[in-house]
């Protein structure tokens, strides 16, 4: 069979972050058991975004119950959890961050390898406390991914503002989120999922007046998400959670592609640590 460049990307990105993990085994956590039910909850990771939360925020809480008072440099939650990487600092987790040459708008830019994108995700995902709000590490890479496929550009929203970096923040948004430098993927990547963390709470409080499953919220709550992160105050509070095909093009598309690339980070996460 003939070897794609496609193959061949997804082949390095694989071996580069399995060859992080047997750098830092040293440096794990302790082991903890799985729950009972553990299998159950796997096959659901796989089919479920709202399933696959649960058994991430369960499983970084039984870590961080085991944890050492002094935490090492890097410490990897169980792979079964699919959670989240600990970096003690910023130039830990930017040591681990591995760039490709690629094509944007016919120029020659970089964007981060697969194994990378993964990294960082986990870890914004982390340091944000994600999980208190039911979004896990697929949710940031979702959103990244709905924003720029993880290529660093300049865009200009219809306001005539530019928008900066892999997250795509205005200054205005940058600065009300503590980023210094929208460049830095680590910071930009950070502040996106505190962003997304502001939108799950916003999110719950416009849909609390329906009675809703737990999937149908968990669901709600993530198009909440985009629809922060992609529109205006003015625009996003005349959704009621009701109304999402009557919002603009651009954020359903931003729903769909965010949900997207969340299932491409649950893929990714079962080829490398399952």
């Amino acid at each position: 069979m003939q070897t794609t460049k496609a193959t061949t990307f997804r082949a390095a990105s694989l071996l580069a972050l399995l060859g992080v993990a047997g750098v830092l085994t040293s440096q794990m956590v302790p082991s903890v058991a799985a729950p009972a039910g553990a299998s159950a909850a796997v096959a659901s990771l796989a089919r479920s975004a709202a399933a696959r939360t649960q058994t991430a925020a369960a499983a970084v809480a039984a870590v961080a119950a085991t944890a050492p008072v002094t935490p090492p440099a890097v410490a990897l939650a169980t792979p079964v959890a699919r959670a989240a990487v600990k970096f003690a600092t910023d130039e830990a987790l930017r040591a681990h961050i591995k760039w490709l040459p690629v094509r944007y708008a016919g120029e020659q830019t970089q964007t981060l390898d697969e194994a990378s994108r993964l990294l960082l995700a986990q870890a914004a995902a982390e340091k944000a406390g994600l999980q208190q709000v039911g979004l896990g590490f697929q949710d940031v890479y979702g959103v990244i991914q709905a924003e720029t496929s993880w290529i660093p550009r300049h865009g200009l929203g219809k306001n005539g503002v530019k928008s900066l970096g892999l997250a795509q923040f205005e200054p205005r948004t940058a600065r009300g989120l503590g980023l210094k430098d929208p460049h830095d993927p680590v910071q930009a990547v950070y502040a996106a999922a505190l962003n997304m963390k502001h939108g799950a709470e916003w999110a719950e409080d416009r849909i609390a007046h329906l009675q809703l499953t737990p999937e149908q919220r968990a669901e709600k709550i993530r198009e909440g998400v985009s629809i922060y992160y992609n529109i205006s105050i003015k625009g996003r509070n005349k959704w009621d959670g009701i109304n999402t095909a009557q919002l603009p093009i651009e954020t359903q598309r931003h729903i769909r592609n965010t949900r997207q690339g969340a299932e491409k980070a649950a893929e990714l996460a079962d080829d490398i640590l399952g």
